[in-house]
């Protein structure tokens, strides 16, 4: 089982001085190209691409020395809701094993890769160095879709829309969170999907048992407390 997490804009700074280290290598072609594009503009000019405001030119500043920047596990360098729910440093390394990352800088990686703090979101359309602007879902074709595909491991895609764009995983499951209202109708969480998620992934990835198929994932739901519904492959938690 591998639990594909969404990325996180908000990252923890800092690392240690250690060569970048990162899964599927048939993705680095593409990576680095994105690096090397990056590179190529000024932070300055990076600000309307990424769509930041001059108050965080630093975080422009650090995509122009990527390849030398402090690495980090990427399981602690991204940070936020989903994290803090997750709450990673309290799991083992079987725990960590079953955890992946989304990212549109590097496609997908494992929880323990060692990575640079970057700005760069899955909506992004970043100049090629020959003038042209593809979309991030053009510039990584089917590489994700092959690499989790060649993973042969039942894939838990926790990704948003815009990172699944990137790369959709073959006979994956996916989860949303809804809850009751008075009424009794049901409504979509919006502001604590990732809260839920990040308990979710927490028990899926910290589980004895390992699951195969999106009714294994339901049982070690419902184990750790949660009410679930399951309609082909998406598995609904209901809070």
């Amino acid at each position: 089982m591998l639990i594909v997490l969404p990325p996180s804009e908000t990252k923890a700074a800092g690392g240690e001085r250690d060569p970048m280290d990162v899964s599927f290598p048939a993705l680095n072609p593409v990576r680095a190209e994105l690096m090397d594009d990056l590179a190529a503009l000024s932070a300055t000019a990076q600000l309307p691409i990424l769509k930041i405001s001059e108050k965080m030119l630093p975080e422009a500043e650090a995509n122009l020395t990527l390849r030398t920047a402090p690495v980090m596990p990427a399981i602690f360098r991204y940070t936020g809701v989903l994290y803090d729910a997750l709450d990673a440093d309290s799991l083992n390394d079987d725990a960590l094993s079953r955890l992946a990352i989304g990212s549109a800088l590097f496609g997908i990686v494992r929880a323990g890769d060692m990575i640079p703090k970057y700005r760069l979101s899955g909506g992004t359309k970043l100049p090629r160095r020959d003038g042209t602007i593809p979309t991030m879902k053009a510039r990584w074709g089917s590489l994700v879709t092959q690499v989790l595909e060649d993973s042969g491991e039942f894939v838990v895609d926790m990704r948003s829309g815009t990172y699944q764009q990137l790369g959709k995983a073959p006979g994956a499951m996916t989860v949303r969170v809804e809850s009751v209202q008075e009424d009794g109708t049901r409504k979509v969480v919006s502001h604590f999907n990732k809260h839920y998620k990040g308990q979710l992934a927490r028990a899926l990835a910290s589980s004895i048992s390992d699951a195969a198929d999106i009714a294994g994932v339901a049982e070690i739901a419902s184990a750790a407390g949660f009410s679930t519904e399951v309609e082909g492959t998406v598995l609904t938690l209901v809070v």
